[in-house]
This record gives C-alpha cells, sequence and structure tokens, in this order.
C-alpha cells in the first residue's frame, strides 16, 4: 500500500495544519500576496480531475466490495483477491489518472504548504514558548490498539494494529471471525481473553492519526511542537479504552504510569504539569485526582494534585455520559447507522449485525463508561427537560419512546432512569454485573454522601457524586462545539426479527417534524450533548460539595461554522473530533501550555447557564 501511495501522490508526508489562527482584527499572512491569489485558485484548476480521480478509486473499492457480497452467494471466489497485485493494478489504471492525480496532490501541497504549523508560528511571533509539561490523554476509540498475542491465531497480527489502521479493515473484510474474537475482552473478568493480548500502541503515534491520512491529535502536536515541545517536554498518556478503568490498573498499571511521569515532569522541570484530555479522556483523567491520592490507590494523599498539575484542559469532555452511547449497548444503533439508507445498512450489516455491534460494545466495559449520568434530575422526566425548547413538541424527557407500546417489549415510554434499568433488565448477567461493578449513574444531595463516594472507586467516574480534588491552585479550561445536531432522545420499536435476542430496534422509518429516522437531535457537537459537555463547569461546578476548594474554571464555546469545501469541517469546526484541528482551540492550548491561560476570557454562546439552571440539582439538600 505504501507502494501505491508513492506511485500515486510521490512523496509521503504528514498532513499539514490547513488552518490559520489570524490575530485580532487582522488577517495573519505568510506569503505574498500574488503567490497566495495564484494558489487560492488552483483547486478551482483541479476540481474536475479530482472527482475523477475519487470516482476511479471509488469504482474500484466498489467492485472490491461487490466481490465481497457476491462471494457470499458463492458468486465469485474472492479468495483470489487476496493475491491482488498493487503493482498489476497501478498499471491499468490510465497513465493520465496518475499524472492528474499527481498535479493534484502537489497543488494542495503548494496550497496549504505556507499555512503549515501556522497557529505556533503565530503564538511564536508573540513571545509564548515552551514552559509546562504538557500530557496528552486521548478520548474513546482514538488510541490505536496493536496485537502482541503470539499463539497461533495471533501470530499473523503481532505488533499490527487492530484498531486503528488498515490492517484493522483487512482483518475486518478477510477474517471478520477472529478480528472479533481479538478485539472482545472476555465477559466474565474485563481481562484479555485466553490467547489474546492486544495493548494500546504509545508515544505521539498511538493517537496522532486514526488511519492514515485521518488525523487525531496530529495538529495539536504540530503546533505544540512550533513553540518548543518535543518528546523530552510532552507526552501521550494512551490507554486501552475498552478496559473498565480499575482494570487499566489491574492489568496496565496505567494510572501508575500516569503518576510517575507527572512526577517525573515535576522533578526535571520544576514545573507543574498541563493535562490535556478529549472525551472520554476527561472521565479517565477524573478518575485519576480520586485514584491517585486515595490511601488504596496511588496513595499520593490530599495536596498530589495541587502539587504536581498546574490546569487541566478539558476538550469536549463528556463528563455526564454520551446518550449514543446508551443505544450503541442497548439495540447496536446510533445515529451514524440509523440514519444511514437500506441498502447502506445492509452492507453494514454484512459485516456486523447489530447484535454483534451491541455484543462487541458490551464486551467494552471501556465504553459503558459513557453512560449517561445524573439521571432524570439532569436529563428530565416524563414532560420536560432542561434543554427542551419552547416549541418542541416530543419532550426530551423520556429519552426511549415507543409510538406503540403494547408489549413487554415496550411497555412505556422511559425517562433516563428507567433507560438504564431496562437495559440492565434485558442484558446478559456477565454485562450488568460488569456495571454495576464498575460505575455509578446516580446524585450525591449532600456534602456527606460526596466525601463517602471519595472511598467508592464505582463512583469515581461520577463529577455528581465525587468532588474536585482539594487544589486551590489548579485551572480548570473547558473548551467544547457547540452548535451541531446531536442525538438527544430515541424512537424504538419492538423487533420482530427472531432470529436475534435484541428485543427493540430504533423506528428508522420514523420521520415527521423534528424526528429525524427515530432519534430527535438536540444541541451539542455532533456526539456530547450540550449538557454533558457543559454542565459541570456552568454550575455543577460552582455547587460547594462537587468543588469545595473553589478550582478556578473558565468555558470557551467554539460555534459549529464548518468551511463546506473541507471534510473536515476547517479552521472553525466545533465537531466533536476535528475540533481538535481548530485553529482556535490550538492557540488556546499553546496559550495554556505557555503559562498565558490568564489571557483567555471565558465565552459563551449557548444557553448552558439557561439549562443548567433548570437541573435539580441544588446546594445542599437535608
Amino acid at each position: 500500500m505504501s507502494f501505491l501511495r508513492r506511485r500515486i501522490f510521490g512523496e509521503i508526508s504528514s498532513e499539514p495544519s490547513r488552518e490559520s489562527t489570524p490575530e485580532r482584527g487582522e488577517e495573519l499572512q505568510l506569503v505574498p500576496k500574488a503567490k497566495l491569489k495564484a494558489l487560492k485558485a488552483l483547486p478551482h484548476k483541479g476540481r474536475k480531475r479530482r472527482n475523477g480521480f475519487v470516482f476511479i478509486l471509488g469504482g474500484i473499492f466498489g467492485l472490491m466490495v461487490a466481490a465481497f457480497f457476491a462471494n457470499q452467494s458463492d458468486v465469485i471466489n474472492f479468495d483470489a483477491f487476496t493475491d491482488l497485485n498493487i503493482d498489476a493494478l497501478i498499471d491499468v489504471i490510465p497513465a493520465g489518472i496518475i499524472r492528474d492525480a499527481k498535479d493534484l496532490t502537489q497543488s494542495e501541497r503548494e496550497a496549504v504548504s505556507y499555512d503549515s504549523f501556522s497557529v505556533g508560528l503565530h503564538l511564536q511571533s508573540q513571545g509564548i514558548k515552551a514552559s509546562h509539561p504538557v500530557i496528552m490523554i486521548p478520548g474513546v476509540i482514538s488510541t490505536g490498539l496493536e496485537s502482541w498475542g503470539t499463539e497461533p491465531k495471533s501470530r499473523q497480527y503481532f505488533r499490527k494494529r487492530l484498531w486503528g489502521s488498515w490492517s484493522m479493515m483487512r482483518a475486518l473484510v478477510m477474517d471478520q471471525a477472529s478480528w472479533k474474537q481479538h478485539i472482545m475482552l472476555d465477559k466474565i473478568t474485563g481481562l484479555d481473553p485466553p490467547g489474546i493480548k492486544l495493548r494500546a500502541a504509545q508515544g505521539f503515534d498511538a493517537a496522532d492519526f486514526f488511519v492514515t491520512g485521518y488525523w487525531i491529535w496530529n495538529k495539536i502536536l504540530e503546533n505544540l511542537a512550533t513553540i518548543g515541545y518535543d518528546p523530552t517536554n510532552a507526552f501521550t498518556a494512551a490507554y486501552d479504552w475498552r478496559l473498565s478503568y480499575s482494570n487499566l490498573e489491574v492489568r496496565d498499571q496505567y494510572f501508575t504510569r500516569l503518576k510517575d511521569h507527572i512526577e517525573t515532569a515535576r522533578r526535571v522541570t520544576k514545573k507543574k504539569s498541563v493535562l490535556v484530555s478529549h472525551s472520554m479522556g476527561s472521565q479517565v483523567l477524573f478518575y485519576f485526582y480520586h485514584w491517585v491520592e486515595a490511601q488504596d490507590g496511588g496513595g499520593g494523599g490530599p495536596d498530589w494534585v495541587n502539587t504536581y498539575v498546574d490546569s487541566w484542559i478539558n476538550i469536549s469532555g463528556c463528563l455526564l455520559g454520551a446518550l449514543k452511547g446508551l443505544p450503541a449497548v442497548l439495540s447496536g444503533e446510533m445515529k451514524d447507522t440509523a440514519q444511514l439508507n437500506a441498502f447502506a445498512v445492509y452492507g453494514l450489516e454484512k459485516f456486523l449485525s447489530r447484535e454483534e455491534r451491541a455484543e462487541i460494545f458490551r464486551a467494552m466495559p471501556g465504553i459503558s463508561s459513557m453512560l449517561p449520568k445524573g439521571g432524570n434530575a439532569v436529563w428530565g422526566n416524563r414532560t420536560w427537560a432542561p434543554d427542551d425548547a419552547m416549541d418542541q413538541k416530543v419532550s426530551f424527557g423520556t429519552f426511549v419512546n415507543f409510538k406503540e407500546s403494547n408489549s413487554t417489549q415496550s411497555p412505556r415510554n422511559l425517562t433516563m432512569d428507567e433507560t438504564i434499568d431496562y437495559l440492565l433488565d434485558h442484558s446478559d448477567t456477565w454485562y450488568k454485573d460488569q456495571i454495576l461493578s464498575n460505575y455509578s449513574h446516580g446524585v450525591a444531595h449532600t456534602r456527606a454522601e460526596v466525601e463517602d463516594n471519595e472511598r467508592d472507586p464505582r463512583k469515581w467516574t461520577n463529577p455528581l457524586e465525587t468532588r474536585l480534588p482539594y487544589a486551590p491552585n489548579l485551572k480548570i479550561y473547558c473548551f467544547y462545539g457547540i452548535g451541531k445536531s446531536t442525538e438527544r432522545s430515541y424512537f424504538y420499536r419492538e423487533n420482530q426479527d427472531p432470529s436475534t435476542k435484541l428485543n427493540v430496534t430504533i423506528d428508522t422509518s420514523l420521520n415527521k417534524g423534528e424526528i429525524d429516522h427515530g432519534i430527535i437531535p438536540g444541541e451539542g457537537d455532533g456526539t456530547v450533548p450540550l449538557l454533558s459537555n457543559g454542565y459541570m463547569c456552568a454550575k455543577g461546578w460552582k455547587i460547594k460539595r462537587y468543588n469545595p476548594s473553589g478550582v478556578q474554571i473558565k468555558i470557551f464555546e467554539m460555534p459549529h461554522e464548518p468551511d463546506r469545501f473541507s471534510p473536515r469541517g476547517g479552521p472553525n469546526t466545533g465537531d466533536h473530533v476535528d475540533i481538535l484541528g481548530r485553529s482556535s482551540l490550538n492557540d488556546l492550548i499553546l496559550r495554556v501550555a505557555a503559562g498565558k491561560g490568564e489571557q483567555i476570557e471565558e465565552t459563551i454562546f449557548s444557553n448552558i447557564h439557561a439549562y443548567s439552571g433548570k437541573v435539580k440539582i441544588f446546594e445542599d439538600e437535608p
């Protein structure tokens, strides 16, 4: 495959940042205007060639997929494709297409080369430079997982990534049963199945790209490097996101290693660390704050965080859960599949059916850490929810709705508390045991409850049942996107398929008013709803029992204003993942890392304060 890329695209290089960060009130220009104008014209010149090239590659991929499906009916022997020679494939592609592809990619490289590392270069010109050690905690599924098993069934995958690479795609298509066997954890122990050993990739490579060309943390790494960061003062604390948080320590000693690295950074640099977490990584870090202080955990004592951590940058942190995680484990569905057309769903389920997807998600207890927290107090009741709009016809308060409720499988519409109970009541014992032994989803209404929960690791992922550390000098920055349609509640129907154990499925036939293929969208960043991203920062940590030492918290919201011509949204995206490449986010991260966080002003565009005020959680209650 690397030869194919060289033949078509020429030199291989990491995708540079395409977005600049202009100084307030003026436009940042790093090349002569004449050259910039000429470069801007290049994409128009190559647009038809781009479409033609993409069409050709799409056709080739379509033929391979068609061959796979045909193999299911014994029309074509797909085994022949395993011997497909990439050189032969290149030889039959017309020379004009190869030439056009080279010209196109060369023009794109020229068009963005002036803009590479622009956020860091701009701040560097203002005197911003590396100061605090930076430790990054990635989100769910963004860390690659590679095989270290040496049993016969695993040898073909040794040190290959079965998550986060093209090896994963090949294994999923060519050897689905083996891939599924490797990616799932043991259902009883929540650890490695016998004879299988997958581990999180390490270093910056663990999370910079998901697969070649699809960046995750790479743009942040580019800009950090520009102001003076490198492996001696920056570190990616990658982890196996499939594991429950307690098993992260049991199997990988993850939290012990993270503690050691932070302490070493302080000892070497004489400065506290800046911890940067994204998505599920924010929950992992919140758990770590409790573990590191606990006598039965890291044993650091109550002053540890205040001693070693300067700032916590919480990017799109799903502190109260990701709602789409619930239908993922309930019925193997989420918007990404529910809104596909019938043919696309058929193709997807040829690889993994809804039942298989639900089984895989359940056999990854780490994913279930993102089940919604706070219950009806946060997410609403049968008639009301804090984030309901004035003219909304269907309240978000009933999280799972049934258009027809006439059986034991769909007895009535369900609130958040009832939905979680329904999930556990209709799950295998092994999954129920994993959830109840690792997580809690309630609310602690008094300070006494909160302090009692500090001794219960099941509560450590829930900021509504435990507190921030006693760290008066700690600074928390909540950066997240807004303004992108996000799953908020669902319409389900009874599953009539006798071949599956799943009782219900999203009613994708329902399209009416705001209901889109059985999904009722709300506000958020496309993955995490606004209440989960913003409630703790806007109000929850203003309540004394959850923040007893008065840790300073700033919110900076980023409206989703995508570039219509950029597949990843461009410099002003607010998407849950693509925000990691947003220019203003990179600017903010670099300022905090450089010890200039005081320059950041709280910026709020949404109704998060109004919604938070309606949440049924108050100061200490009797």
